[in-house]
């Protein structure tokens, strides 16, 4: 989340947490500290709204801990947790569940919310705000909880950002798409729709240079770190019919497929192993007889 953002978000008054990017609890505009376990508990009830079962919510905040110790420590994380209104219901009675009380309002709610808008259907005249879908969920905390609401949510915020992404390029926000494609391809760089969103979004604003660059990137990371090279990403560039070369009698030839895509200004560097696809390399020039 952005500061200018942040800064908005915490000057309402209430309850506010934010656990994208990092933790924060704002009363009425202040910032209120919270001891380690007390934060624990805060943000393990900001990211599961539901009322959670004492003993589960323990269990999951302290594995590995038998249930009678796990318990008292909640029990002493709850107590530290002295925010009036914070939580709901009687949290001194230890059989209840415990759960953040309604008028709490957290980012990752807000930012779900822009994640359902976007995923629907219908046309963006305009960039909208993306700053919530920018930041994982506290990405420095190591625990399992965690995680596995952090790549739950990643995956959701990264489809919605190429979602919105091919809406600007459809609307011819160009500049826009780009900008906000640059964001998933930042965040998961290995992430085919991901770039496929940047490569259109460059191609439709006239970037042939800058896509077939993000292209060759694309091929070079998944060669050396993740695993063989795609293709799947060359349709999206013209065919090598689609670029006529002017020859010295003045007629127009196709030129010479040196690999899947030609593009002018544009040549395929040779593959390292023979039969691996050709990357595309800017700086060479289409051949013609």
């Amino acid at each position: 989340m952005s500061d200018g953002h942040r800064r908005s978000f915490d000057d309402c008054p209430g309850h506010r947490i934010t656990v994208l990017g990092a933790f924060g609890l704002t009363s009425d505009g202040a910032t209120v500290p919270l001891g380690v376990d007390p934060r624990r508990v805060v943000a393990y009830l900001a990211l599961h709204r539901r009322p959670q079962p004492r003993a589960a919510l323990a269990a999951d905040l302290w594995p590995g801990v038998p249930a009678e110790a796990a318990a008292r420590l909640l029990a002493e994380a709850v107590a530290g947790v002295d925010v009036p209104g914070l939580l709901a219901g009687d949290i001194t009675d230890e059989q209840s569940p415990l759960a953040l009380a309604d008028e709490v309002e957290v980012d990752l709610s807000d930012a779900m919310l822009l994640v359902r808008a976007f995923s629907g259907g219908g046309r963006l005249t305009e960039r909208p705000s993306v700053e919530l879908l920018s930041e994982d969920i506290l990405p420095s905390w190591t625990a399992p909880w965690i995680a596995i609401e952090r790549e739950r949510f990643r995956q959701l915020r990264l489809a919605a950002l190429e979602e919105v992404s091919l809406k600007l390029t459809a609307t011819g926000l160009h500049a826009d798409a780009v900008e906000i494609a640059e964001l998933a391809v930042t965040a998961a760089p290995s992430r085919e729709s991901a770039r496929r969103a940047l490569i259109e979004a460059l191609l439709a604003k006239g970037d042939v240079v800058d896509a077939v660059a993000q292209y060759d990137a694309f091929q070079e990371l998944l060669r050396t770190s993740v695993g063989p090279e795609s293709g799947a990403l060359e349709g999206l560039f013209p065919s090598a019919g689609a670029w006529p070369i002017r020859t010295a009698a003045g007629g127009f030839r196709r030129p010479l497929q040196r690999s899947a895509v030609v593009l002018p200004g544009l040549r395929a560097a040779r593959p390292a192993t023979p039969g691996a696809p050709r990357r595309l390399v800017a700086g060479g020039t289409s051949p013609v007889r």
